[in-house]
């Protein structure tokens, strides 16, 4: 299955393990509990799932991966204890707490809460001398001496042996007492996943021309050539850090991080032409309703690569603009719900300084962002200096009114970037619709647009009637089958970047 069917699995696993009866006890006991084994490539995201599932049903996580740790860390160390049987003493050895049973525990101490996952990776790739701990941790699911707590469900991963030579097979009496899922690749819902990380659109753009390299692992005779999910998103973020620093992007700086040098070299050659695209098309102006003469005309006769790419350009600046609304829209709401708390309290100054402290909790609570997603790490971080700033205007005697009159401020600002990108929204169709018509080129428009978590959040607050009388239209079951493999016979047919294939 796919990374995304293997998230949901998980979470219904995590549901199924934690739900109770009448009477307060796990409707699985613990027994039969068995852990969750991933087996999959590298790099394709299986621990960003388990943040994913630990933040939806509201868990703790503790990670781990194994490799890092020798036999002392992981089981604890030895310690005498004398213990009598049958009136007489005997020294029995024993062993302090596990360095990972212990993360667990103060996870649970700090978060306060008691259910959670503990996420074991690269299970599979332990040393000789703690393969049998592996093994009775996955039995029998303790460390030592020491049990996994109960309410804590045991996520394991690892990767196929064909990735990774340091590999070991479990037995069946192993497998026979996991849940094994397998795990493979998948651009289209990794696209979806990209677009809600904030994935530079580029790496985007050019994963639709060129799917094949979306996920790569060759052996040659000068070593591994490879290219990951990870890589693309780690990419992503050197990108738009260079974006901003005005540093460049070479084609040695992408070797670092797509390993393959065909790829790399190709993605290189990409970039400058998308950065072309956007200069050449001017996609904020297109988004202003700003549509140079000519423009229509030359992208609905250019290449192929060329319409994807400036189509990308489109989506990717939609895709940021929603979700640059979507948080301003939860900062707002959540601002809001904290007014009405501190309207109601007796004093100014000490309600705002109670609500101060419960976002400050919640932060903390977070570790610092760490179980939270990105939106959510802004949307928290706003929170704080705004009342930080309301604070300080209160502490100068500033009353309430001066308060909401500043909350207003962010209410307007709201609304003045609602507007901004509806707009924006209507004058990119505008635009597509002129260069395309009703045609294959629209139906990838509506395709991007519905991968993007943001895009469709936006369309479905605000409205967008062009979308809806397309997405209709157009993306019909076998019309939509029909186009898009028509779309992917014209790409084989593509001889990319001179590259020769």
């Amino acid at each position: 299955m796919n990374i995304k069917e293997a998230k949901e699995e998980i979470i219904h696993t995590v549901r199924a393990y934690t739900a109770k009866d009448e009477f307060g006890n796990y409707m699985i006991g613990m027994t039969h509990q068995r852990p969750v084994l991933l087996i999959g490539p590298p790099g394709i995201g299986k621990t960003a799932i388990m943040e994913q599932v630990a933040r939806e049903c509201g868990i703790g996580l503790v990670a781990y991966t194994i490799t890092h740790h020798t036999r002392q860390s992981a089981i604890g160390l030895p310690m005498i204890e004398h213990k009598d049987f049958g009136g007489k003493e005997y020294p029995v050895t024993e062993y302090t707490m596990s360095e990972i049973i212990g993360s667990v525990y103060e996870q649970m101490e700090r978060t306060g809460l008691k259910e959670g996952i503990l996420f074991i990776d690269e299970i599979n790739c332990v040393s000789e001398t703690l393969a049998p701990t592996m093994l009775q941790f996955l039995q029998g699911k303790t460390f030592g001496n020491h049990k996994v707590p109960d309410g804590w469900i045991i996520v394991a991963a690892g990767n196929p042996p064909e990735y990774n030579k340091s590999v070991k097979e479990f037995d069946i009496v192993t497998l026979d007492r996991v849940k094994r899922i397998d795990v493979t690749e998948n651009l289209p819902v990794w696209k979806e996943y990209a677009y809600k990380a904030g994935v530079h659109g580029s790496i985007i753009s050019y994963l639709d021309v060129k799917k094949e390299n979306f996920y790569t692992v060759e052996t040659t005779v000068e070593g591994k050539r490879f290219v990951t999910a990870r890589g693309w998103e780690d990419l992503s973020q050197m990108i738009r850090a260079c974006e901003k620093l005005d540093i460049p992007v070479t084609e040695g700086v992408i070797g670092q991080y797509l390993q393959h040098p065909r790829i790399a070299r190709e993605f290189s050659a990409y970039m400058d032409l998308y950065k072309k695209y956007a200069a050449d098309y001017n996609v904020e102006d297109i988004l202003h309703g700003k549509i140079y003469p000519g423009a229509e005309e030359r992208i609905s006769s250019a290449p192929f690569d060329e319409k994807l790419s400036v189509l990308g350009l489109l989506v990717s600046a939609l895709s940021d603009g929603a979700r640059d609304c979507y948080e301003w829209d939860i900062y707002v709401e959540r601002l809001f719900g904290i007014l009405k708390f501190v309207k109601g309290q007796p004093d100014l100054l000490e309600g705002l300084s109670e609500a101060f402290r419960q976002e400050k909790d919640k932060w903390e609570k977070s570790e610092h962002g760490k179980t939270m997603e990105k939106s959510e790490i802004r949307v928290a971080l706003r929170l704080m200096n705004t009342l930080e700033e309301y604070l300080r205007v209160v502490r100068e005697g500033a009353d309430f009114e001066t308060v909401k009159n500043k909350f207003n401020e962010a209410v307007a600002g709201r609304q003045s970037m609602l507007e901004q990108w509806k707009t924006a929204f209507d004058n990119s169709f505008t635009f597509v619709e002129g260069a395309f018509g009703e045609s294959q080129e629209m139906v990838v428009f509506i395709t991007e647009l519905n991968s993007s978590h943001y895009a469709l959040w936006f369309i479905g607050e605000n409205g967008c009637e062009k979308y809806y009388q397309y997405n209709q239209g157009l993306l019909l079951g076998e019309r939509q089958s029909a186009i898009m493999s028509d779309i992917q016979g014209i790409e084989k047919e593509l001889s990319f970047l001179g590259s020769g294939q």
